[in-house]
């Protein structure tokens, strides 16, 4: 079982940045996959961020050239850099971990971010 708590959260005006992090629970982190999803008030969730255990990345349309996911596995911890952000980024940030050996899925709680106008 993998537990995820994200920080970071909160309110800024546009063109401003954030970073959120996930920090997991387990010895397994370093084989996960993580990734960031957002869900904007009336959409489906959406993928924002994803890292594989050996750091390769992929990024939504949307996010790519402003946002940068990381991961520190000493740490057992993943990072979104948010910069330049838009109005349109507000919404629920969630950390999910990939068990790619079992497909296992693990969700975090969920951290606001609002980008005001």
């Amino acid at each position: 079982q993998v537990q995820l708590v994200e920080s970071g959260g909160g309110l800024v005006q546009a063109g401003g940045s954030l970073r959120l992090s996930c920090a997991a629970s387990g010895s397994i982190f370093s084989i996960l996959r993580m990734g960031w999803y957002r869900q904007a008030p009336g959409k489906q969730r959406e993928l924002v961020a994803r890292i594989t255990s050996g750091g390769s990345t992929n990024y939504a349309d949307s996010v790519k050239g402003r946002f940068t996911i990381s991961r520190d596995n000493a740490k057992n911890t993943v990072y979104l850099q948010m910069n330049s952000l838009k109005p349109e980024d507000t919404a629920v940030y969630y950390c999910n971990a990939n068990n790619i050996l079992n497909n296992n899925n693990y969700w975090g709680q969920g951290t606001q971010v609002t980008v005001s106008s």
